[in-house]
């Protein structure tokens, strides 16, 4: 992860590759989601599909978020 000013210095920084550009808004919220039940008994890791289905439903839905 590599943080930026704004996303125009972001996308200056970048070497062509495929990156995904997103806001400390969005990190916050997959952050939430994330770890919500973390503390709660029989918690489990999310399965890959489980994962994928959390981060296109918070808009992460470009190929680098893809698992599968």
């Amino acid at each position: 992860m590599r943080l930026f000013r704004s996303e125009e210095h972001a996308r200056k920084s970048q070497s062509g590759d495929s990156t995904d550009v997103v806001t400390l808004e969005q990190v916050a919220k997959l952050a939430r989601a994330w770890y919500v039940k973390k503390l709660t008994p029989g918690w489990r890791r999310h399965t890959p599909e489980e994962a994928e289905a959390l981060f296109t439903q918070l808009g992460f839905d470009r190929e680098f978020w893809r698992l599968r």
